[in-house]
């Protein structure tokens, strides 16, 4: 909320002006603002309001994710290779074989059955590295150790998206903790936050990479009129460059953002350089290189450096596939010069590739990627049936339930559907940057799902990589309802009235929904109340 005017300060003094026969201009503001504006005008109470503000919002996230965060006190999901997978990734600096069946032990403790035999993985190590700080901090026997990094990742996300939307809303507080609050109380956000998969990293470097670009473009745009020249020393590309090769270093998928911020950089200084009145044909293509050269470089250096456990041993799998044959395996020709290891590294990455766009395996779980954001199709992480007298249980008629579904707050997803055809119209029609910024970014997350891999097992949880803009948009159009305190008395009351209706249905649902996003044991019926569809089941 922004100050009210002289005018408003003047009323609130003396009162109404008469009119002496003049038509008297149409209220504006609230009382509300009023008061606010008063409040804030204390440089004391402003800066306990920016800083107070995201704080209460990140310690209500950091409670969500971290409530009996141990529950259940067994493997989840794929928990059953990424929390085994980082524990002898920590041991041995790569992915060692489990023995058969080998959950039941470690579950009750046990965590002595893998060996130094190299098993195949599906995914890069940087996530697994991750969750084995977790372990390693609690020891492997904590089944929250397991979750713990997910789940600091996951807070640590709701303060990022809190400052990104800042920065895209004019350094609002109150706009910033709305996003940061939605983030926070979405049920896919909490339940990927509350198990050991790689998803919420993706998302977090992702939204690192992003952050960083919206920063870039505040840079560059304060240096272009200085000459007609490209930017050359860019830092905040640079930055968004390793956090992109991050996001590649957890999931492949990393490498879709890379790719389609590549493009979206060079296409925004192409802009901004015409309006700055250069000639972007010159100017724009040498600018568009040296965006190149800062930002993908590093990107793949980051990525291989991800690698590094794998290199620096001797164990790994194909870590020497090229010595074991070399006539037939090693690069001829131009490519004789390229070392061992990075030919080495280069086939277990195309091995990895072939892996992910042959999976082709049914699941009762998957989902088609075009209904993602209408949460059609939420996954099951862990159902447990406990039956009457068991373990707590006094629901006689059916018993209880035991659930954590990855689906999201419906009146956020749903509403971020909408968002995302507003701000479709909102490009078109009046060619605003940040809606245009926020379209990138959910294509970078969701179209290659889409258009390239629709035919192999996915999830929708996968989605969780581009909620945050997701939200964004929602945020955008909050603020467009909220309006300001210059607008009419009517159109502000209606506006804050609608956003606070808004906001109180969201945090109802969050706290209808939080027992199944949890693991918390519930009755049959209970459980049965919040599946709204039959999909859900």
């Amino acid at each position: 909320m922004t100050q009210p005017s002289d005018a408003d300060f003047d009323e609130l003094v003396e009162g109404p002006h008469e009119s002496h026969g003049v038509e008297e201009p149409e209220p504006t503001g609230t009382r509300l603002d009023r008061w606010w504006a008063a409040r804030l005008a204390n440089p004391l109470n402003k800066r306990l309001w920016d800083w107070g503000g995201p704080i209460a919002v990140t310690l209500l996230a950091a409670a969500l994710r971290l409530w009996h965060l141990g529950l259940p006190r067994s493997l989840v999901f794929d928990e059953t290779y990424y929390v085994k997978d980082a524990w002898t990734l920590s041991h041995l600096g790569y992915e060692g074989a489990w023995v058969a069946n080998a959950d039941k032990a470690f579950n009750a403790g046990d965590a002595s059955g893998w060996s130094a035999k190299a098993e195949f993985v599906a995914h890069p190590p940087l996530g697994k590295w991750i969750i084995a700080l977790g372990e390693h901090l609690t020891g492997i026997q904590s089944s929250v150790g397991w979750r713990l990094s997910t789940a600091v990742v996951g807070i640590l996300a709701v303060v990022l998206i809190i400052l990104i939307a800042k920065k895209l809303f004019g350094g609002s507080t109150l706009l910033g903790c709305i996003a940061g609050l939605l983030m926070a109380v979405d049920g896919s956000a909490i339940v990927m936050s509350r198990v050991a998969l790689l998803d919420n990293f993706v998302m977090f470097f992702a939204l690192l990479g992003v952050g960083a670009v919206l920063l870039d473009r505040g840079y560059r745009d304060t240096r272009i009129p200085r000459l007609n020249a490209p930017v050359l020393w860019r830092p905040w590309l640079l930055a968004a460059g390793v956090a992109f090769g991050l996001c590649a270093g957890v999931k492949w998928s990393g490498f879709y953002f890379l790719a389609v911020f590549g493009v979206y950089v060079v296409l925004a200084d192409f802009v901004a350089y015409r309006k700055a009145g250069f000639l972007a044909s010159t100017t724009g293509l040498a600018q568009a290189i040296v965006s190149f050269v800062t930002i993908v470089p590093i990107a793949i250096a980051t990525y291989v450096a991800a690698w590094s456990g794998w290199l620096f041993t001797g164990g790994g799998w194909d870590r020497h596939w090229v010595e074991q044959n070399p006539a037939q395996h090693a690069w001829h020709g131009l490519l004789s010069w390229v070392p061992y290891w990075a030919q080495n590294l280069w086939h277990y990455n195309t091995e990895l590739y072939g892996y992910s766009i042959n999976l082709h395996a049914t699941h009762p779980y998957q989902s088609n990627p075009l209904w993602w954001t209408l949460m059609l199709r939420p996954t099951s992480m862990y159902y447990n049936p406990v039956p009457a007298g068991q373990n707590g249980c006094t629901a006689a008629q059916f018993g209880c339930s035991q659930a954590i579904t990855d689906l999201g707050n419906p009146f956020i997803w749903w509403a971020g559907t909408l968002a995302l055809l507003g701000l479709v119209y909102v490009l078109i029609r009046h060619r605003d940057w940040r809606a245009g910024l926020l379209l990138t970014a959910v294509g970078a997350g969701w179209l290659p799902w889409v258009i390239l891999y629709h035919g192999r097992t996915i999830f929708t949880f996968y989605a969780i990589a581009f909620e945050p803009y997701l939200i964004l948009g929602i945020v955008y159009f909050i603020a467009k309802a909220l309006g300001s305190p210059a607008d009419s008395t009517y159109r502000r009351t209606r506006g804050i009235a609608g956003v606070a209706a808004y906001l109180a249905i969201v945090l109802g649902a969050t706290a209808f929904f939080w027992p199944i996003w949890s693991g918390v044991q519930t009755s049959y019926e209970f459980w049965r109340a919040h599946m709204w569809l039959r999909s859900w089941i």
